[in-house]
């Protein structure tokens, strides 16, 4: 009896341990797991299976083993001889419990057994099995509220945000000029105008729109379109509907759902890299298994790389989303660009130009008598002019209204002589006029302007307009360019030539915007002097070789070379500096030379400025100082333009000249 119970036991372990062999599994329940490379292949998006599916299911209950029920042995009389028959079973007992293995004991081993590798195994996979848990893609994009667009642009989150305004997209305009578009202009009519309105200049018409109204006017036309281009909100931000800039720049934006965003592609000259997704996987937050899961992709589509690194690349997908994929997961990488959508192509703002290299000489005439009395004397001495530029108009009211020198006798004369006759309208000559900007302003101060010029210039047969608005104040930048853009167009269509006078492109007058200048007209004009001027603290060069090396360079970085002018002095200043005080007077170059000739003064070569410097102590022990402009340092100059390549040279002014300069000049004409 004892070795049929004990061979019972022997076959419950057998079945106990079925799972076991020689100390391991022979069936592991989580094998399906493992790739053919022992890679965990299987977990990925798909382990959860293994976890319902548990081979050791069915042996729990309410978290203990199962134990099968063994068969109680029955209870035993005892014989009339108790002590014999006590001490046989005794001994029989003692016999069965030697030979007995206890169940409980086995059954106690295996759940611990068992439990140390279940629990092996859920570290394993806590460790090694993929995240299911999504991302909040709301917070993920910190969407606001529902007009809130956010955007992908560039296969990069912006900073930009859209809204969405009557079920259509609107950008802020300050975003629209700053990152797609800089030509739309938000100005008012009149002075009575609230609501304003957005220009936009063509090469022969403008587009305007009222803020807040569907219609359109492209010239003389006006259509009504099936949304609003432009809308104010309560706060007084201007937004423009996206479908309408985007008939008017090159860039496309597709929207998307869940949540609304949109993305945008302005760059379609950028070298990209794109990838196929080999397999069904996720874009994750960042490169790990345990981040969430921002949103799927399928076999076969394309993302965008942007980074790629061991074992994950960050990517963007079609619709916006930029997460990150597993290597393995991506498959031939290329390169390319973004896909232009052919919406827009920039039409052509064609220029009036000489056709020839421009030798531009400024006339400054105070009287309509003195123009015609002093043309013939003070172009006599020139050599090579094509252009004459005399100073006719002025601004004189915040109205846009001008005053004028012109005369036909001076327009005919110059042309017998062979000159093109480019007339300058400026803001700074002008008594009358105490603020030099306010009057860009409104579309109707400009329109003004630019109408009564046009009248005058196309009367009396003149060639061209030259601008030379001066000290205008930053807070009207934009509404002096907007007039540039204008009255480009009036000349445009009437065959006028334009050049716009600028001082050099540094970074504290950049509003002057001469790369938009250099689009809309045909001359940039850079005033290569008054490096030191009048009102300097500081005694110095009008035009040091570096100064006006600079500003040439820092024009051909922004607009075409064959539209930029560089303007040179035919002047200099006698500075004094007494007790600290510093004083000026500009003087033409044979005054100079008579100054120092007659005050025994000594030039020396001063490589640094590229210009002879002369200095005395008068008796009163004030200083007096002069960097000469001369033959020599005009030379300098002109070596600089024609090593830029540029359109050509300008002089401020005849009167100022010498005869022996004209030679200096006429030689780089003829190069």
């Amino acid at each position: 009896m004892a070795n049929r119970k004990a061979g019972r036991g022997r076959s419950e372990r057998t079945q106990d341990s079925q799972y076991y062999d020689d100390g391991g599994y022979t069936q592991d329940p989580y094998q399906n797991g493992y790739g053919d490379d022992g890679s965990q292949d299987g977990y990925d998006d798909g382990y959860d299976g293994y976890y319902t599916d548990d081979p050791y299911a069915g042996e729990y209950d309410d978290g203990g083993y199962a134990q099968e029920p063994y068969e109680e042995e029955p209870p035993r009389r005892q014989s009339g001889s108790g002590k014999k028959r006590t001490g046989q079973s005794r001994k029989k007992n003692s016999g069965r419990r030697g030979g007995k293995k206890n169940p409980t004991m086995i059954i106690t081993v295996a759940l611990i057994i068992f439990l140390v590798v279940a629990f092996g195994g859920k570290l394993y996979l806590d460790r090694y099995s993929y995240s299911r848990e999504r991302a909040d893609l709301n917070e993920y994009f910190g969407v606001a509220d529902d007009t809130d667009i956010p955007i992908t642009w560039n296969n990069a989150l912006s900073d930009v945000r859209a809204k969405l305004i009557d079920g259509g997209y609107y950008m802020d305009l300050d975003s629209v000029r700053a990152n797609l578009n800089s030509r739309f202009y938000y100005g008012v009519q009149n002075s009575d105008d609230t609501n304003g309105m957005i220009i936009y200049c063509l090469p022969t018409e403008k587009v305007v729109t009222q803020v807040g109204s569907s219609d359109v006017t492209i010239g003389d036309n006006t259509q009504t379109l099936d949304y609003v281009p432009a809308v104010k909100t309560d706060d007084g931000t201007v937004y423009l509907n996206l479908q309408f800039v985007q008939q008017y720049t090159d860039f496309s934006y597709t929207p998307y759902q869940d949540p609304n965003r949109l993305v945008i592609a302005s760059d379609f000259t950028t070298q990209i890299n794109v990838a196929s997704v080999t397999k069904d996987t996720q874009v994750r937050t960042s490169g790990g298994i345990k981040s969430d899961i921002l949103t799927d992709v399928a076999k076969d589509d394309q993302v965008t790389v942007l980074d790629q690194m061991d074992q994950w690349s960050q990517v963007a997908t079609k619709d916006g989303i930029i997460g990150y994929v597993e290597n393995k997961r991506l498959s031939d990488v290329t390169q390319t660009t973004e896909t232009d959508p052919g919406v827009y192509t920039e039409p052509e703002y064609t220029t009036h130009q000489l056709g020839e290299k421009v030798n531009m000489a400024f006339h400054n005439v105070y009287s309509t008598a003195a123009a015609e009395d002093t043309l013939i004397q003070d172009t006599s001495r020139t050599k090579s002019v094509n252009v004459i530029a005399p100073t006719i108009f002025w601004v004189t009211d915040e109205a846009g209204d001008i005053s004028s020198f012109a005369s036909q006798y001076y327009v005919d004369t110059a042309h017998s002589l062979g000159y093109k006759v480019y007339a300058v309208v400026d803001n700074i000559n002008s008594t009358e006029l105490s603020d030099k900007s306010s009057f860009l302003h409104t579309l109707d101060s400009r329109s003004n302007l630019i109408s009564q010029l046009m009248t005058q210039v196309q009367t009396y047969g003149y060639d061209g307009i030259n601008v030379d608005f001066e000290l205008i104040d930053q807070s009207y930048g934009q509404d002096y360019v907007e007039f540039i853009r204008e009255l480009s167009i009036a000349c445009r269509n009437a065959g006028l030539t334009l050049s716009v006078d600028n001082y050099p492109a540094y970074e504290f007058n950049d509003y002057y915007n001469i790369k938009e200048q250099g689009i809309f007209v045909d001359y940039v004009v850079i005033m290569g002097y008054d490096e030191h001027y009048a009102g300097s603290q500081e005694a110095g060069s009008v035009a040091s070789i570096s100064y006006v090396t600079e500003g040439i360079q820092m024009a051909v970085e922004k607009v075409d070379k064959s539209k930029i002018i560089n303007a040179v002095p035919f002047y200099s200043r006698i500075w004094k500096t007494s007790n600290g005080a510093v004083t000026s007077e500009a003087y033409g170059m044979q005054d100079i030379a008579d100054y120092i000739a007659n005050n025994g003064m000594t030039e020396t070569w001063d490589s640094e400025t590229g210009q002879n410097y002369a200095e005395r102590t008068d008796s009163d022990g004030a200083l007096i100082q002069i960097w000469v402009e001369d033959d020599k340092s005009i030379q300098q100059k002109l070596d600089v333009m024609t090593s830029a390549g540029i359109a050509g040279v300008a002089e401020w002014k005849l009167e100022f000249d010498t005869a022996s300069v004209w030679d200096v000049i006429a030689e780089y004409m003829a190069q």
